[in-house]
């Protein structure tokens, strides 16, 4: 073949593309994105062979060879863990390695480093909706349904997830359904519910979960419930409703700004609806009570009785290319491989009998991402980190106090395919392959797993994310550590047996021959599991749970000094922190810079017209962005793209309160003001 098929490595839709050996891109039918691509999986190709790419390893800024730099590390790691003990050494991954590499990273971290201290950018991203889904359905996976059912919905409520934009392929299965928005903003997906009769919730930052509740109310009060699958199949439901009867429609609009007819009126439309979803994103996820927030829209879900019935269900849209099986194979602080819990016993033993160790020999869980990066150089914290395939100085929040953590530590190893602003303040860089580059597996939105084929070889000098791991424990004299994706892949099949995320009946001859499988799928001639809950859920009675949650204020609420509300979120052609789209032309044209969207009204009020630069300050820090009046935002609300670096970094203004279940940052609520960028302190 003069060309191989693959997949996008951009967002967990994961879409079909083909690759040839020059590089050059094109889509190939596949059943998530219906051989369609958004602008970034286009214009993927054109990072492998960009002139900024990195091919040779650095130390302190100079070109060595991979065995002096590997050398370098190990020595390194080894003083500092003699001096200071193993939790002083720190692993942070990504929810865009492979499942290969997320395996082999925790392994590294727990046997060959003795650390604890491992956690990831999807810690960011996902973890609210997975803690909220395991708690209500005993299992986490984004969508227990194929991507494909959502062609036959009627109706589809998106809470904070905005398709259209982050990952428009999936806006094709959406049909004709009706869709009724919760966000902020009028966003793409909002503008196409409002053209399509559907309706647009706009609730004040931060009191989603009022709205939820509301919607629960009405849902009870005007006889919406479906009574025997309450009774049938869920347990909880009259210590919710407890709370929700508090929380009637007029008393909800008074917090978050939306109208109690609208309330009604959407969820009358889930209620007759043959075929309904809901579905939720980053925007009800990102926040310092966003488990709960999550769990209140799984309570509308339940009520209505969706969850598990063909034709309906509940689903969270999963947003980085592995966020899946990133979060399943131990690169998390709190899992082992299978999603497993590291304090479980049994999983220990298991893992431990698959590794060769002793289980007591493991580590316990360690910080959550946030936690790690603020322990960072402190006395009683890391002083070392790896990271590998994350953008932390971008990505996190209160990126500056991030930046003051990193430039703390005795080392800081980053493994990329560009020079970012992490690799920027790196001691050490390591030149990566990227996804046409190598081999491997990914788990996608529905639980998929997928094959990443190699098109093309690396540049010389560029060895990949597995080597690289395999090659510093060799370094350091631990063997056990295949840098073969098949081998890795075996080991993850053993490591994973019998967990819920059971992947040992997956192949990568499986995989190669077309087949379908979505996990669990416990042996070689199980068809894998494309639906979950279609008879029970996975908690040991096979109920549902209804969790009763109320309304938290966000951590910060507007004041005199920070009036405004400031939100973050993406634009359709950059992706996460923007290390990559923005060094891909037709992309920089048409979203050079970062903006601040602001309603014309508040904008004048602060000095500002549209198209001049502002100075975006919370009591972090500040972000210099280009004013775009829009009519449609609420007056108390301002909108960041978080995709750009330096002083245009969104994250600079971001809250570190963290939820304090899933230890998800509250990304979506700071407080700010908005002033000239000239009069800016």
């Amino acid at each position: 073949m003069t060309r191989t098929p693959t997949h996008c490595p951009y967002c967990a839709l994961q879409c079909g593309q083909w690759i040839d050996r020059a590089g050059a891109v094109d889509a190939r039918e596949f059943p998530t994105s219906r051989g369609g691509m958004c602008q970034k999986g286009w214009t993927s190709g054109r990072l492998l062979r960009h002139p900024e790419r990195l091919t040779t390893p650095l130390v302190h800024g100079e070109p060595v060879s991979w065995d002096a730099a590997l050398g370098y590390v190990a020595d390194r790691l080894r003083a500092i863990r003699t001096e200071h003990g193993p939790d002083a050494v720190a692993v942070f991954g990504a929810g865009g390695l492979t499942n290969e590499k997320a395996y082999l990273l925790g392994k590294f971290a727990r046997v060959a480093l003795g650390t604890s201290q491992i956690d990831y950018n999807g810690r960011f991203c996902m973890s609210s909706a997975a803690a909220a889904g395991n708690r209500a359905f005993g299992i986490d996976r984004g969508l227990p349904f194929p991507v494909t059912d959502l062609a036959a919905a009627d109706v589809v409520l998106l809470a904070g997830a905005n398709p259209a934009e982050t990952m428009p392929p999936l806006m094709g299965h959406l049909g004709e359904a009706a869709l009724i928005v919760v966000d902020p903003r009028v966003s793409a997906t909002a503008e196409r519910a409002i053209a399509t009769g559907g309706l647009h919730l706009q609730p004040v930052p931060g009191t989603d979960l009022v709205l939820a509740l509301g919607m629960l109310h009405a849902a009870v009060v005007e006889g919406y419930v479906d009574t025997a699958y309450v009774a049938q199949r869920t347990t909880g439901f009259e210590e919710a409703w407890r709370i929700a009867a508090q929380w009637w429609p007029e008393r909800a609009e008074r917090v978050c700004g939306v109208a109690a007819a609208d309330m009604r009126a959407a969820v009358a439309l889930l209620a007759r609806a043959r075929n309904r979803y809901v579905l939720t994103g980053r925007g009800a996820e990102q926040h310092a009570h966003g488990v709960d927030t999550v769990t209140a829209w799984i309570n509308v879900a339940l009520v209505l009785g969706l969850p598990g019935r063909p034709g309906s269900g509940f689903g969270t849209i999963t947003g980085q290319g592995n966020g899946q099986g990133g979060r399943e194979h131990g690169q998390k602080a709190d899992q082992l491989p299978g999603y497993r819990h590291i304090t479980d016993p049994a999983a220990r033993t298991h893992v431990a009998s698959v590794w060769g160790v002793d289980p007591d020999a493991l580590p316990g869980p360690g910080r959550s991402a946030t936690e790690l990066l603020n322990a960072l150089g402190r006395p009683d914290g890391p002083r070392a980190l790896l990271v590998f395939g994350s953008n932390v100085l971008v990505s996190a929040p209160d990126a500056g106090a991030v930046a003051e953590r990193l430039a703390a530590l005795d080392l800081l190893v980053v493994a990329d395919v560009v020079p970012g602003e992490t690799v920027r303040a790196a001691d050490v860089v390591l030149p990566v392959a990227q996804w046409a580059e190598e081999e491997g597996t990914m788990t996608n939105l529905e639980g998929r797993v997928l094959r990443r084929r190699r098109a093309l070889p690396p540049p010389p000098g560029v060895r990949t994310d597995l080597e690289i791991v395999a090659g510093l424990a060799e370094h350091l004299g631990v063997p056990g550590f295949p840098a073969h994706p098949a081998a890795v892949f075996e080991e993850l099949r053993a490591a994973s047996a019998g967990g819920p995320a059971d992947y040992s009946g997956i192949t990568y001859e499986r995989l190669d021959a077309g087949e379908a499988l979505h996990w669990p799928c416990p042996a070689e001639d199980h068809p894998g599991t494309p639906r979950l809950f279609l008879d029970r859920f996975a908690h040991p009675d096979g109920r549902a749970r209804f969790v009763p949650v109320d309304h938290v204020a966000a951590a910060e609420l507007p004041c005199p000094d920070y009036p405004l509300r400031a939100t973050t979120g993406r634009v359709l052609t950059h992706y996460q922190s923007g290390a990559q789209t923005r060094r891909i032309a037709e992309l920089v044209a048409v979203v050079p810079e970062a903006f601040v969207e602001v309603h014309p009204d508040t904008a004048a009020r602060s000095g500002l017209a549209d198209g001049d630069w502002a100075r975006v300050a919370s009591r972090r820090g500040s972000v210099r962005a280009r004013v775009r009046c829009v009519p449609s935002l609420r007056t108390d609300t301002v909108f960041l793209p978080f995709h750009f670096g330096d002083d245009q970094a969104a994250n600079r203004v971001t809250n570190p309160a963290l939820d304090p279940v899933s230890r998800m940052p509250e990304f979506k609520v700071s407080a700010v003001r908005i002033e000239p960028e000239r009069t800016a302190g």
